[in-house]
């Protein structure tokens, strides 16, 4: 089993990204199996699609953290991300075939493994790639820094999507909330109410879930430009 997940080092001590991507790991690791039939946060997929979508995603930062590269950083942790105002319908082509995939692992056993070792490989990657080293994804060129500072805030939606509507298993750590909003509010340029948690700001910020009315009250001309979604 990866040791990114395991990690007993008081919490306040990881690195963002080790802490929200090892909690995120944990999560899918608590995971009873009856679980992975139930709706996630994201539009259209269940939980056993999500996790697929997460085995993706370390794959994805293991390509990353290997394509090292002598050009200039186009980007940054905030203007790496894409924004939109318009909602994933869930019918994209990729998405449906997140989808066939998560189907096709058949026995959960299956797909907890999968990510559990490909998630703790990347984790590891993660700890152990220079921060200034330049690498290249999707055609742009960040330090590996500023790309594992993006991914505290991918990886913290994740988790929210997981456990959006199942119980007893734990949600992200509040020092990964505090910081993804603050991500999050610096890459849309906007400031949400205080009395709005962390975890309302996140999710109601990116659509994944509609404003009460007393939210839509504090949000004010704020909520006029939501959703906010990440790309």
């Amino acid at each position: 089993m990866g040791a990114v997940g395991n990690d007993r080092t008081n919490p306040g001590e990881r690195a963002p990204f080790a802490l929200a991507w090892g909690s995120l790991l944990d999560a899918a690791r608590q995971l009873p199996y009856q679980d992975f039939t139930a709706p996630s946060g994201c539009a259209g997929w269940k939980v056993q699609d999500l996790l697929c979508h997460l085995v993706i995603d370390a794959q994805d930062i293991l390509i990353t953290l290997a394509t090292p590269t002598d050009d200039e950083p186009t980007h940054n942790a905030a203007t790496y991300w894409e924004i939109t105002h318009t909602l994933p319908s869930g019918q994209d082509p990729l998405d449906a075939l997140t989808v066939r995939l998560a189907a096709a692992y058949e026995d959960p056993d299956l797909l907890k493994h999968h990510l559990d070792d490909v998630g703790s490989a990347a984790g590891r990657a993660a700890q152990l790639v220079p921060p200034d080293l330049r690498i290249s994804t999707q055609g742009e060129v960040l330090t590996a820094a500023d790309y594992l500072d993006a991914y505290v805030l991918e990886a913290t939606l994740h988790h929210l999507d997981l456990t959006a509507h199942i119980g007893g298993v734990d949600g992200p750590p509040a020092s990964t909330l505090a910081e993804s909003r603050k991500q999050f509010e610096r890459i849309v340029d906007a400031t949400f109410p205080v009395s709005m948690s962390d975890t309302a700001v996140l999710t109601v910020g990116t659509g994944r879930r509609p404003a009460t009315a007393v939210e839509i009250a504090e949000l004010g001309p704020v909520g006029d430009r939501l959703p906010y979604v990440l790309g």
